[in-house]
């Protein structure tokens, strides 16, 4: 595999600003995240998205520091893709070849792994995942929870310390989701997850609630989400 990780690492923000199109996003974020397990919750705009995205560099803070598992995303995504895995909600904006092998086989390449043994790491991950024929298979025939499990098994083959998964269920019917969650929550990885199916986080260690670019709650799932449904029924009543 291509590259090595700690699953005991920590994420840490030391008074993060960012702006987007001269619109404040985040401001003076201070957050240290030890836990294997954490969700991203709050309205739209709340500044969520652009927070995992500074994770694995697709986005640069106006100020302070980031450190994630003892690197910096100012390296920039291409560097941090081996060390921060991305999993967006739409499968299509991440796929990009014609075959489950070919797209399986792909970010290994791109890390020097030659193409023999990058066949290989996809033949033994979809013989673990009880998948082995879908190796040839187009992707555009796959299910949207299939091409999702595709992309996930892309991002492990990666080995990265840090999964971000940015509302991936969204799209997929109960039974998949809950596939693909007992998937996830087997993994060594650091995991971080955006999502507004509130249900889907209700296992986690730690729940951030964000709303205009800061913290408004921090804690156990069984604290700050009923804060938060608490919250949005007051707002559908305004």
């Amino acid at each position: 595999m291509s590259s090595e990780f700690s699953a005991s690492g920590s994420i840490v923000f030391d008074q993060v600003s960012l702006s987007r199109n001269a619109h404040p996003v985040l401001h003076d974020l201070c957050l240290q995240l030890n836990e294997r397990r954490i969700g991203l919750i709050g309205h739209n705009g709340s500044g969520k998205s652009s927070l995992v995205r500074l994770i694995n560099g697709l986005l640069q803070p106006d100020s302070g520091n980031i450190d994630v598992h003892g690197r910096s995303p100012r390296s920039g995504p291409e560097k941090m893709s081996a060390h921060v895995g991305f999993i967006f909600q739409n499968p299509d904006h991440q796929i990009i070849f014609p075959t489950v092998e070919e797209e399986l086989s792909f970010g290994l390449m791109n890390q020097g792994v030659s193409k023999k043994e990058a066949r290989q790491q996809v033949a033994d991950i979809l013989a673990k995942h009880q998948r082995s024929d879908w190796a040839d298979k187009a992707v555009h025939s796959l299910s949207d929870g299939q091409k999702q499990l595709v992309c996930i098994l892309s991002v492990l083959l990666m080995q990265p310390g840090v999964m971000i998964l940015d509302e991936p269920f969204s799209a997929l019917d109960l039974p998949t989701r809950y596939q693909l969650m007992d998937l996830l929550s087997q993994l060594p990885q650091q995991l971080l997850m955006i999502s507004h199916e509130l249900d889907t986080l209700e296992t986690f260690e730690r729940i951030i609630w964000l709303e205009q670019g800061q913290v408004f709650q921090d804690g156990p799932p069984d604290q700050v989400l009923p804060a938060y449904q608490a919250a949005a029924r007051r707002l559908q009543t305004l």
